[in-house]
C-alpha cells in the first residue's frame, strides 16, 4: 500500500486547511490521520473504518472532519478553527485489519510521507 499526501501549509489561527491522501492500489478498510509536533510523540487525531462510526481525539473533535471517497481511493481531513497547538507534521496511515485501538500507531501498516501544517497565532 502506498499513500500520497497533499494539502498542508501555513494559516492564521482560526483558519482552515484540507489534507488529502491518495492510496494505491486501493484504499484500506481502516485509515487514520496522525500528527507529530516537535519533541512530541506521534498521536492519532481521527480515524475512519468501513461501516463503523468515525473516531476523533478530544482535542480535534468538532473542528476536524475525516472522510473518504471510496471510488477515488482518497482520504481527507478537513480542519477548521485551527489553533497554534495544531502545528505539526500530519500523516495519513492505513491498515487492512484493525485489532486494537484506533490511535495506536502500531496498528497501522502503511504511512504517508507527512505534510507540515503550521498555524500562526
Amino acid at each position: 500500500e502506498r499513500l500520497e499526501e497533499s494539502g498542508g501549509g501555513s494559516v492564521q489561527a482560526g483558519g482552515s486547511l484540507r489534507l488529502s491522501c491518495v492510496a494505491s492500489p486501493v484504499i484500506d478498510s481502516c485509515m487514520g490521520w496522525f500528527r507529530q509536533a516537535p519533541g512530541k510523540e506521534r498521536e492519532g487525531g481521527a480515524a475512519i473504518r468501513y461501516q463503523e462510526p468515525t473516531a476523533y481525539r478530544a482535542s480535534v473533535k468538532g473542528r476536524f472532519t475525516i472522510s473518504k471517497e471510496w471510488d477515488k481511493n482518497t482520504l481527507y481531513s478537513t480542519m477548521n478553527s485551527l489553533k497554534p497547538e495544531d502545528t505539526a507534521i500530519y500523516y495519513c496511515a492505513s491498515t487492512f485489519t484493525l485489532r486494537g485501538e484506533y490511535f495506536d500507531t502500531k496498528e497501522y501498516t502503511a504511512w504517508g510521507q507527512g505534510n507540515q501544517v503550521t498555524v500562526a497565532s
